[in-house]
């Protein structure tokens, strides 16, 4: 236990990447920082917890993470998928139940960590990231209706009907001003990053939303007074009678927070050009820092793909880009509280629909519903159930649905087909074997538990033969299944007087058919072959013995 919690600390290797580049790191920090300010804001905010919590998230998260995660570009804080997951939390449990959630979702991460789980977010299936990513994206967009509208949000938990209430509130009374600055900010803000990439256009559209509104003297809803200091570590929020019923809550957001970070790694790998996290101590950094966090306020964070993007693009080099990112958050919560409290809560609003509108690859998305009909089903099913439900419902169901089409589809490969013995390469010798009543079947694919069933059917309706060869030296995998299959294959040709050889088993195969008896009563019997002919020949005797020739 001590190895393996050793070895997932930062070695010297991580420290002395502190000083590759500084200059740059500093840079890339800074403009990071510029980004992510107004949503740790509005992720905060949608939350349930406030802005305060998602710039206390983003500092202390932010700060941990780039210490002791497994990526050296990698960029974390809260966001929108968590935000999405949250907000439930909240409603029913209060702003403790969100903090304790994450204290023992950082429990769980750490404990993943040292299982070594990081490598299985490979086989999340595109289809489910791309689906649950539009999903969010939605998500996100619905829960910005009432606060782009002006109106104060409804009470609820689904996301669609509290906007739809929002939206009959704001047709009762009308009021266009929130709008104007939300759909002002959205725009500015998207049509900006096409323009020029590079410009921090989410905050500059903030601070003129905030300076309209202050000479409109506009009466709209402000984020209000924060902190000028980070809150007091404090244990107060855990709540023993509670923790049993949060755990729930406290796998899916240890689940989420797993695969987001682990997704944005492989981004960040890709998007540079020598970088190459380590998953598993990025499962620990994201476990020390969501186990930390609640201490001070903040919420749940993970990895953040769009901030970690913009952190390769600004040039960072090493862990002193993320660590300084949240270091100009610090220096915003000292120095510039009242400033930030007078933002109107309608810009942030915009900034986030701007967020989710760019968070959708409509190229990606188009192409996975053109590739397949499996592919196309699997995204458009996880997306409407995030809608519908939530995040981690909806990764299982996509997952669940993914891992069927999948077995279904490798189980459509496996295939039984008698040999054609005049194209087999010992045709001389093997063409008179119909006349002898022998027939060989070539089973090729896996042998497993969607597939075994079939080959049952189509053995067992065999007829006017005396003996069958069964070769398996083209076959893939053998499970259980596959392998009690074969045995009751065996067994009801036998009890109609068909002798049943078996050829050509792979090394590998026999473990699972002797654990199960299939191929030990065979090779009791003598009717297990290296070869075909040697079988074939062994076929020849028993019908001799038997008089058939």
């Amino acid at each position: 236990m001590k190895g393996a919690l050793r070895s997932l600390l930062p070695g010297r290797q991580e420290m002395a990447s502190f000083t590759r580049s500084p200059g740059r790191d500093l840079v890339a920090g800074l403009t990071v920082a510029i980004v992510a300010l107004p949503l740790a804001l509005g992720f905060g905010i949608a939350s349930g917890l406030g802005a305060a919590a998602g710039l206390v998230t983003a500092i202390v998260a932010g700060s941990i993470a780039a210490v002791f995660g497994g990526s050296s570009l990698q960029v974390s804080g809260p966001t929108g998928a968590m935000a999405v997951v949250l907000a439930p939390i909240v409603a029913v449990h209060g702003p403790g139940g969100v903090l304790a959630v994450g204290l023992m979702a950082g429990v769980l991460l750490i404990g993943l960590a040292v299982a070594r789980a990081g490598r299985y977010a490979r086989f999340v299936p595109t289809p489910v990231v791309e689906g649950f990513t539009l999903g969010i994206a939605a998500v996100i967009a619905v829960q910005q209706v009432p606060a782009a509208l002006g109106v104060p949000k409804p009470d609820g938990e689904q996301v669609v009907l509290v906007a739809a209430k929002a939206v009959a509130d704001f047709a009762a009374r009308p009021d266009w001003r929130a709008v104007v600055l939300s759909v002002g900010v959205a725009l500015v803000v998207l049509l900006g990053a096409r323009w020029r990439p590079a410009v921090p256009f989410s905050l500059l559209a903030v601070a003129g939303a905030t300076l309209a509104s202050w000479a409109a003297a506009l009466p709209v809803e402000r984020v209000g007074a924060l902190p000028k200091t980070l809150p007091t570590p404090s244990l107060a929020f855990l709540d023993p009678s509670t923790l049993t019923a949060l755990l729930p809550s406290a796998v899916a957001v240890a689940a989420l927070a797993a695969l987001e970070s682990l997704l944005s790694a492989t981004v960040a790998d890709a998007m540079s050009v020598d970088e190459h996290h380590d998953p598993d101590k990025e499962l620990f950094g994201q476990g020390l820092a969501n186990l930390v966090t609640p201490l001070f306020g903040g919420v749940p964070a993970t990895a953040a793909i769009a901030r970690t993007a913009v952190n390769v693009r600004a040039g960072a080099r090493s862990r002193l880009a993320a660590l300084s990112h949240s270091l100009v958050l610090a220096v915003v919560v000292f120095a510039a509280a009242p400033l930030v409290g007078a933002i109107p809560v309608a810009a942030l609003a915009g900034v986030l629909l701007a967020t989710a509108i760019r968070m959708v690859e409509v190229g990606s998305v188009l192409a996975l519903l053109r590739s397949t009909r499996s592919d196309a089903l699997v995204l458009v099913l996880t997306a409407a159930t995030t809608l519908a439900l939530d995040l981690v419902t909806a990764v299982i169901v996509g997952l669940v649905v993914a891992g069927g089409l999948a077995l279904r589809t490798i189980a459509g490969t496996a295939r039984m087909e008698e040999v054609p013995l005049d194209h087999d390469h010992h045709d001389e010798e093997e063409r008179t074997l119909p006349a002898e009543h022998i027939v060989a079947y070539r089973l090729d694919g896996p042998l497993f538990f969607a597939a075994a069933h079939r080959f049952l059917l189509e053995l067992t309706e065999v007829t006017d033969v005396e003996v069958v060869v069964l070769r398996l030296s083209r076959v893939s995998t053998v499970d259980a299944t596959g392998a009690l299959v074969l045995g009751d294959v065996v067994e009801r040709l036998e009890r109609r007087g068909v002798a049943v050889l078996v050829s050509g088993i792979r090394p590998g195969h026999e473990r699972v058919l002797d654990a199960l008896g299939v191929a030990d009563r065979l090779r009791a019997q003598g009717r297990v072959f290296a070869t075909t002919p040697e079988a074939i020949e062994h076929a020849r005797a028993l019908l001799r013995e038997r008089g058939g020739c």
